[in-house]
């Protein structure tokens, strides 16, 4: 287990459809444990393989610490209810900017486990933001493509002042 460099904003990795997963390994178990401990040290809830450069499907959740770890290979969205919902969203590839997105407040998607089992999951409220986010992200869409032209330039400059700020 180790933490990777986190790819950052405006990496255009960050916009490259991430390849599926075909091989179900320890190295993929190994990539796993390296995407949650990347995540927990950035910190985050939610990462994916093509934040640290790797353009797999595969995502690791942990919403709250002790909640469980949740592994994600090839999901894909099957379903999405017409309620919506705001929440605010961020990216580990973008860290200390923020701002509401709208997402859909249900959906249900279909995945695999580290073993290759097909699966079906449901899920409303953040468990479903994130889902959407995190698959947006393998599909190349970054989060700021969700937002405004006016709010997303808003946010990229914020975050180049921050950017200009560290050492």
């Amino acid at each position: 287990m180790a933490i990777r460099p986190i790819v950052k904003f405006p990496d255009q990795r960050l916009k490259s459809v991430a390849a599926p997963v075909t091989v179900f390994d320890e190295n993929l178990r190994g990539l796993a444990d390296n995407l949650l401990d990347t995540m927990r040290a950035a910190p985050g809830i939610g990462i994916t393989a093509p934040h640290i450069g790797i353009p797999l499907r595969v995502i690791v959740l942990e919403l709250a610490p002790g909640n469980g770890v949740r592994v994600y290979v090839n999901p894909r969205i099957t379903w999405t209810s017409p309620d919506k919902i705001q929440h605010q969203e961020g990216s580990v590839s973008m860290p200390g900017v923020v701002e509401q997105v709208e997402r859909h407040a249900s959906v249900k998607i279909s995945y695999q486990d580290l073993d290759g089992n097909e699966k079906t999951e449901e899920a409303d409220g953040l468990l479903a933001i994130c889902h959407q986010h995190e698959i947006d992200q393998l599909d190349g869409t970054f989060w700021l493509q969700r937002l405004s032209r006016l709010k997303r330039d808003r946010l990229i400059k914020r975050y180049e002042k921050l950017r200009a700020r560290q050492p």
